[in-house]
């Protein structure tokens, strides 16, 4: 099913891109009332997922990551998709689970997968003809947002 509400942005494969994703989450971040917190956590997890998209997925070839940001009530569900080689997930296609792992546990270049759990409510990672990095961030309700 295709949320109506849904925000997609086609970007090139470079890093000087990544910004225009930070600025469209944060736009749609604030209409949805998350407080500041969560929006720079959201931030720094996509910033990380559309990274590795621009350092690994192309090579030296060019690409298109398409980042969508879907608005639900009480949550924030932001895919980053590249069509490029996917990197190796040892453990099948299921994303590894870092939390409770000592920093010297995690295989190299595991780190931003490690960041993205500590600051995400959920992060799914499926390979199929590249490489899709689906975030979730519930919103917390206070009485602020209530």
């Amino acid at each position: 099913m295709v949320n109506e509400r849904a925000v997609k942005l086609s970007i090139p494969a470079l890093p000087e891109y990544v910004d225009l994703v930070r600025l469209t989450l944060y736009g749609i971040a604030t209409k949805l009332k998350f407080t500041f917190e969560e929006i720079e956590d959201m931030k720094v997890a996509v910033s990380e997922a559309c990274n590795n998209a621009v350092l690994h997925a192309y090579g030296d070839a060019s690409g298109q990551i398409e980042v969508t940001f879907e608005t639900f009530e009480e949550e924030l569900i932001i895919t980053v998709q590249d069509f490029g080689k996917s990197f190796v997930v040892k453990e099948g296609k299921e994303t590894p689970v870092m939390h409770g792992k000592a920093i010297d546990e995690i295989q190299s270049g595991g780190l931003g997968l490690y960041l993205m759990q500590a600051l995400m409510d959920r992060v799914d990672v499926r390979q199929d003809g590249g490489t899709a990095v689906t975030l979730t961030k519930k919103r917390q309700v206070s009485e602020e947002t209530a």
